[in-house]
């Protein structure tokens, strides 16, 4: 059996601090969530590689780094509310729960938003409440939000999201083509979008009415 809590700790220190994850809050968080737990079973002893892992359907839980740059990236806070967009295997929505936020995570994909909130429960983290839906629509029903994170790459800020933004919250989200992407982390303001940060990626499309996927 790998020994997953010195794997977590290396991850920690190798892959977040010594690339630049400066936030010691996010630091915590990713060693507190037990990343092995959002993997099928078979390919648990990858968990804490630096590298995304397949998750069915097309769809991967994201290398660790991007997930904490994420996280990092959306300044959540202890009683913020956040949309975590394409939940996938809900590991990020684990880690935002970890930093204290209400987490709404919303899934285009039943089969797969059932997985999360069964590695969820079986993680720990009851609270995060999984939703079904067109997540490029965000979720109004919990809306506005402090944050929004997307897994998923689109050409240009959908503006339902944006709208779905308390004044000063952050949008974290990959934009670009499939020749090159950036992670984007947009703040809501009296002008519209201020680009705070961005950063080279690469994500799988955003699908849904309010995605122009990358080509």
């Amino acid at each position: 059996m790998p020994d997953f809590a010195a794997a977590r700790a290396a991850m920690v220190e190798k892959q977040l601090r010594r690339r630049g994850v400066e936030d010691e809050r996010v630091l915590e968080a990713m060693g507190r969530v037990p990343r092995e737990l959002f993997v099928d079973a078979e390919l648990r002893g990858r968990a804490y590689k630096d590298e995304p892992i397949l998750i069915g359907f097309g769809q991967t839980i994201s290398q660790p780094y991007m997930v904490a740059l994420i996280a990092e990236s959306a300044g959540v806070r202890p009683g913020h509310t956040v949309l975590d967009v394409g939940a996938g295997s809900g590991y990020a929505a684990a880690v935002l729960a970890e930093l204290g936020a209400d987490v709404h995570a919303i899934e285009r994909l039943p089969a797969l938003a059932e997985k999360a909130r069964r590695r969820l429960d079986a993680a720990g983290y009851e609270q995060v409440q999984v939703h079904v839906g067109d997540g490029s629509m965000g979720f109004p029903q919990e809306a506005p939000y402090n944050a929004i994170t997307v897994a998923a790459a689109t050409k240009e800020l959908p503006p339902a999201l944006y709208d779905e933004l308390v004044p000063g919250g952050r949008l974290v989200i990959p934009l670009g083509n499939r020749d090159g992407q950036r992670l984007v982390t947009a703040v809501r303001s009296p002008e519209g979008p201020a680009v705070l940060r961005s950063v080279a990626c690469r994500f799988v499309p955003l699908v849904g009415e309010g995605a122009e996927p990358p080509s």
